[in-house]
């Protein structure tokens, strides 16, 4: 405190900061970057533990021997959605009470803003059906839920199979604590939204469906099964939910206690589990699954049902049956006694998951990264624009050389306030045209041109972003004249600061795609003036613009996974990815399209505008 309150030394702080700013952010870059990339490395990793003391245990006999009665309960129910076309609601309806179950169900629809050619529907009709199991040893104030999505075809038949007859096993047993939910939803998300909004008496999203007729008590926890095959030679365990949110790591911690106390074997991000941290391939592993992990959490969308359980505070994951390491061989029975094991431990609680982390990032399911830990990384790539703001205050703080005094400065003044207002509200104009056109102009587009109204809504959007190139170019002229050397550091000072707020509150939601952001914005930024030359850096900038920052995730999320595409699927998928975001925020909330939209974009442009300064 002393070095900040004493004048003398304060002066000659902040003039070895200004004097060595630029090594103290090239330093600061290439830190914030190797910091990340050794978050993967074992001595910056934390081991897994259990932090809920109700749960600590596995020691408990699961007894499921129904795993072959769970195929022929899943064929039957393949037969029958084949028959009917879709869901077999009646029969499904009929299977549960049978059970002992209270059966309802709940219809929804939900009219797409324009069609989605990657599931090939625009108008959505469809019937959730849920049975509740109630506890026969509690008031039922809580309940737990498992749930299976009926899909297209034959996927995901074994899953409602096994639901069936776990449903049938649990009815049997008397140490339930809290009720039980099982529900089969139609539509995927879309079937899981409307009953997320009917349970909680909320409308989030516009989407019309009937009241729930049968309700238990407040969800603690919640499982998403997804099987697809008869045999299982793995489990896949799926954590990123809309916005980047996670759920608690203790659930992520049980999946991987009962896995190793079955010996099943279970993957993360599709990898297998690696013991040998210490080499180069144990750790080149490990930094891959971490970095899928960022790129599926940035994206903000949720990659299965479990994931818009976590908007109303229900801890959710999703479990995926994988039939490819053939080797290796998982029955039926014993993904069933998995499922028991996991159910009864979560029984025990006595209140929510609180005790372990919500933000973590993982290298594999033994060890995980605190928020303490991955923070730093960030932070460093933030205090580059802390530094660069300071460097500029220094340089508005210094007296002008001028020769008319207090009228020269009132004028330089007057001059600085409409240079920097004008690029902010046209540079913003055009990120609310950005985000409201593209959906409200398809109409008109499908008419003009020879396109569907996806690829219009696509194209569209395309088109803005690219006009928002030329129309913030020297906007300060229409109102000042000419711009001043002073009228463009004013602006880059707010531009910084503002880009520093805004990837600051990113990245406290959403680290992943905060950092992201951060990797490729904080180098313009920093570096961006009107004295550069003007056609590289302007191919720089784009290089490093939104847009290219997402095409560059589309390419590196395939390679990470060991499925390279050709540059020209690359564009197609990228397109894909555009439509999906606007999709998922129009039915599900997601806010990664209007936070690009809106505020990153927008926010690009000022430092596009200081580029072409005059």
């Amino acid at each position: 405190m002393g070095l900040l309150s004493d004048p003398t030394r304060r002066r000659a702080l902040i003039s070895l900061l200004t004097r060595l700013n630029t090594p103290i952010c090239a330093v600061c870059y290439m830190a914030g970057v190797a910091w990340f990339m050794g978050l993967a490395f074992e001595p910056f990793t934390l081991r897994m533990h259990m932090s809920e003391n109700a749960m600590g245990s596995t020691m408990v006999e699961e007894r499921f021997q129904a795993g072959e009665r769970a195929l022929v309960t899943a064929k039957e129910f393949g037969v029958q959605k084949n028959k009917a076309g879709g869901m077999p609601v009646d029969w499904l309806v009929k299977a549960m009470q049978d059970r002992g179950l209270e059966v309802f169900t709940q219809s929804f629809s939900r009219t797409l803003p324009f069609p989605d050619e990657n599931k090939e529907r625009f108008m959505v009709k469809g019937t959730n059906v849920y049975g509740i199991l109630r506890a026969p040893r509690a008031p039922r104030t809580e309940a737990l839920m498992l749930t299976a999505p009926c899909s297209q075809g034959n996927d995901n038949n074994q899953a409602v199979g096994m639901l069936l007859v776990l449903a049938q096993y649990f009815r049997s047993q008397v140490y339930w604590a809290k009720d039980i939910i099982f529900l089969v939803n139609e539509h995927d998300l879309i079937g899981m939204q409307a009953w997320l909004e009917g349970y909680h008496h909320t409308n989030i999203t516009g989407m019309e469906w009937s009241p729930l007729q049968g309700r238990a008590g407040a969800i603690q926890a919640a499982l998403s099964l997804e099987l697809s095959s008869d045999v299982v030679t793995s489990l896949d365990i799926v954590l990123e939910g809309l916005n980047g949110q996670l759920p608690n790591l203790d659930l992520v911690n049980l999946f991987y206690a009962f896995c190793q106390k079955f010996d099943v074997l279970c993957t993360f991000q599709g990898k297998l589990q690696r013991n040998d941290w210490d080499s180069p391939s144990g750790y080149s592993h490990a930094v891959q699954t971490m970095m899928l992990m960022v790129l599926k959490q940035a994206s903000g969308h949720s990659w299965g049902d479990h994931g818009l359980f976590l908007r109303y505070q229900v801890e959710a994951v999703t479990i995926k049956g994988i039939n490819s390491y053939r080797q290796y061989k998982t029955t039926t029975t014993t993904v069933g006694r998995l499922l028991e094991g996991m159910y009864r431990k979560l029984n025990n609680l006595l209140e929510r998951l609180h005790q372990s982390f919500f933000f973590y990032l993982l290298p594999s399911l033994s060890h995980f990264v605190s928020i303490s830990y991955y923070m730093p990384a960030f932070g460093l790539l933030a205090a580059i624009l802390l530094l660069r703001a300071l460097n500029l205050w220094v340089e508005l703080s210094a007296p002008p050389a001028t020769e008319d005094g207090v009228a020269n400065v009132e004028q330089q003044s007057s001059s600085g306030v409409l240079s920097v207002v004008t690029p902010l509200v046209i540079s913003h104009l055009t990120g609310v045209a950005l985000y409201t056109l593209p959906v409200h102009f398809q109409e008109m587009a499908v008419e003009h041109f020879p396109v569907s109204e996806t690829e219009a809504v696509v194209l569209t959007a395309i088109a803005v972003y690219t006009a928002g190139l030329a129309l913030p170019h020297n906007t300060h002229r229409f109102v000042s004249g000419e711009g001043t050397e002073q009228g463009w550091r004013v602006l880059k000072l707010v531009a910084v600061l503002y880009l520093a707020v805004l990837l600051g509150c990113t990245a406290l939601l959403n680290f992943s795609l905060g950092f992201i952001l951060a990797l490729t914005l904080v180098p313009v930024a920093a570096g961006v003036t009107p004295h550069m030359p003007k056609f590289p850096t302007a191919c720089v900038m784009v290089v490093l613009s939104p847009a290219c920052t997402l095409l560059f995730s589309v390419f590196a999320f395939h390679e990470l996974q060991e499925t390279p595409l050709s540059f020209q699927d690359t564009w197609l998928l990228f397109l894909s990815v555009i439509s999906q975001g606007i999709l998922d925020h129009a039915l599900y909330g997601a806010l990664v399209f209007p936070l690009l939209a809106m505020l990153v974009y927008p926010c690009w442009l000022l430092f596009w505008n200081i580029l072409f300064w005059k």
